[in-house]
């Protein structure tokens, strides 16, 4: 889960550093952001801009930028404009939506999930923005879908595998009945604790059970003891993307039959179909392969049915049938 950059810490381009992973909702994350560019001049992009060198016109162009685009797969060219808000710079950080138009997001955003987001979501929304590293978040819009899949399924007793500031969290208690829980784990409960008074304030921290601390060993005891198997309706992952398979293994079996699993960032930047040579920033290079080797396995899985869905940084839903 990952989400743009608040406009008001908008910073010059730079050159990016080598990533430093950080601890929190998924272990992925460093500082080895790209800052927002800002101008009026429009850039002009590959469909993976945000993987990807820019293309420069005129002089600039250099022989090595030259192979590189001669490399790239696709030939068709997008022109991606840094404007304000979510929308405008949604492309240019890689995060949040595949969506190619910023208009058509932005349509989106204001026509059917800001309107209809409720005040305590659009507040640690908000809240989240100013943290360093809110790129970490879900959208609103995933936050959206998940709210709505969680009532449609009529989901009652869930779990959350990295939590960050609780955004997705809050989008799952508000969807539950009064008696439903939540068992929600990260390694970083400060940033849990940013939006616990948010969570609070609606008046649904009481179905929260959260636990810091790495989620393996917790799953490990919940499969030992038995009484857990087959007891959850729906359990959402955005973690550390190199053990997505381990979770699964596991996972499987906590998961009731017919109950739902999610597993976000399933799309990985959209690096998923980026040639194997193609320049990326070392941190979604090295995650990309735990990303296809989730995706290859989920697909071959016969417990389950799937379903991968372009939302936000691309969510597969898979259901259990056995």
């Amino acid at each position: 889960m990952w989400t743009s950059l608040n406009s008001q810490y908008v910073t010059p381009a730079k050159p990016l550093t080598n990533p430093q992973p950080v601890g929190g909702r998924s272990n992925h994350f460093s500082n080895d952001i790209p800052p927002v560019q800002t101008g009026p001049s429009p850039r002009i992009y590959t469909p993976f801009a945000f993987l990807f060198l820019p293309q420069v016109d005129g002089e600039q162009k250099t022989q090595k930028q030259k192979k590189e685009r001669e490399k790239e797969k696709t030939k068709q060219k997008i022109t991606v404009m840094a404007g304000d808000g979510e929308a405008g710079r949604h492309q240019e950080v890689g995060h949040k939506s595949l969506l190619q138009s910023d208009a058509l997001y932005q349509y989106i955003l204001e026509t059917s999930v800001y309107p209809r987001e409720p005040e305590a979501m659009k507040e640690l929304r908000e809240l989240t923005a100013k943290h360093p590293w809110n790129i970490m978040t879900t959208s609103a819009d995933e936050g959206q879908f998940l709210n709505m899949l969680l009532k449609l399924i009529n989901a009652k007793n869930t779990m959350e595998i990295g939590v960050y500031t609780g955004y997705s969290l809050l989008a799952t208690a508000l969807a539950l009945p009064e008696d439903g829980k939540i068992l929600a784990m990260d390694i970083n409960k400060e940033n849990y604790e940013l939006g616990l008074p948010v969570i609070q304030k609606a008046g649904v921290a009481h179905k929260i059970d959260f636990r810091e601390g790495p989620a393996l060993p917790v799953l490990d005891q919940m499969i030992e003891d038995g009484k857990y198997h087959g007891s959850f309706d729906f359990i959402f992952v955005d973690a550390d993307k190199d053990n997505y398979i381990n979770y699964h293994k596991r996972l499987i079996d906590l998961v009731k039959v017919g109950g739902l699993i999610g597993y976000d960032n399933t799309l990985w930047n959209g690096s998923v179909v980026a040639p194997p040579d193609a320049p990326m920033r070392k941190y979604v290079r090295y995650y990309r392969d735990f990303v296809l080797e989730l995706n290859k396995a989920l697909a071959a899985d016969p417990r389950i049915e799937i379903c991968m869905l372009p939302v936000g940084d691309g969510i597969t839903l898979c259901r259990r049938i056995s």
